[in-house]
Parts: C-alpha cells; sequence; structure tokens
C-alpha cells in the first residue's frame, strides 16, 4: 500500500476516533436531548442516523467480509453504549471497505467518482451532524466539556 493509501486511511481512523470521543464525552441525560418541536432526532437518534448511512454502503461488504451490522430503526433512541459499539463496529467495516476500494484503483461500488470523493461525503456528513449534536447540546443547557470543544480539533493527538 502506498503511503497515500495510507494517508487516506489515516484519515477515516481519525475521522472516526473523533466520533468515538465525541460519544465518550456526552454525559448520558444529553442523548434524549432535541432542538425538534416537531419529533426531530435526538442526540441517540442522530448518532443512530450516523450508523446507519454508514450501514447502508456497508451491508453487501460487511456479509462477505463476516462483519455483519446492526441496523437501528429511526425511531429507537439507543443507550450510549450500544451507539459506541455500534459505531466502533461500522467504522472498522467503513475502513476495510476504503482498502478494498483502495485496492481496486480507487473504485466504489455505488459512487461513480470514486473512493475520495465517497470518503469526503461521510466526513461531510458526519462532521455536519457531529455540529449538530454539539450545537444542541449547548442549547439545551448542557455544559461541553473543554477536552470535547478543543479535542476533537487536535488531529495530531486524537
Amino acid at each position: 500500500m502506498s503511503s497515500l493509501e495510507e494517508q487516506i486511511l489515516e484519515t477515516w481512523r481519525i475521522h472516526n476516533r473523533i466520533n468515538l470521543y465525541m460519544l465518550e464525552n456526552i454525559p448520558e441525560d444529553a442523548f434524549s436531548a432535541t432542538l425538534s418541536k416537531r419529533g426531530g432526532r435526538d442526540i441517540a437518534r442522530q448518532v443512530a442516523h450516523l450508523h446507519n448511512v454508514r450501514v447502508a454502503r456497508l451491508t453487501s461488504f460487511a456479509k462477505k467480509a463476516g462483519s455483519p451490522l446492526r441496523e437501528f430503526e429511526k425511531t429507537e433512541s439507543p443507550p450510549k453504549k450500544t451507539l459506541l459499539e455500534a459505531m466502533e463496529g461500522s467504522g472498522k467495516v467503513m475502513e476495510q471497505y476504503l482498502s478494498h476500494c483502495l485496492e481496486k484503483e480507487g473504485q466504489a461500488s455505488n459512487f461513480k467518482r470514486g473512493v475520495v470523493p465517497m470518503l469526503g461525503y461521510y466526513i461531510t456528513h458526519e462532521s455536519h451532524h457531529r455540529g449538530n449534536i454539539l450545537l444542541t447540546m449547548k442549547q439545551c443547557g448542557f455544559k461541553l466539556p473543554d477536552a470535547l470543544k478543543w479535542g476533537i480539533w487536535d488531529w495530531n493527538k486524537i
């Protein structure tokens, strides 16, 4: 594997560790917080959504790799431990899928522009929701720990 391919995989690993770090630092009682007045996602359902979007891409690959992934119901608000386990699992399978795509000259099934734009899509999508989650916590009165506020930006340490 080339240095560039390893950097692509490391970019995913760092991004995934940031998500897991955020989850680990969210207090249990914050997972039910929401800003929606119309039944929108609470924090737990936002994280479940991130996992489900990964699963939609990875289901076929995960079965072939012997790593089946669980999908959450749209109305399900899973507990923190379950979300952490799910995101760890789908993060590992995504890394395997990225590696598989890199071995196929960057071709990604059902993503015609290739593996690097696909990686950009997932990082952008998940970062959008990560921002929503942190804003929801803040506006619902949960104090964001300094380690969480600033730690997610220290890519050289995370």
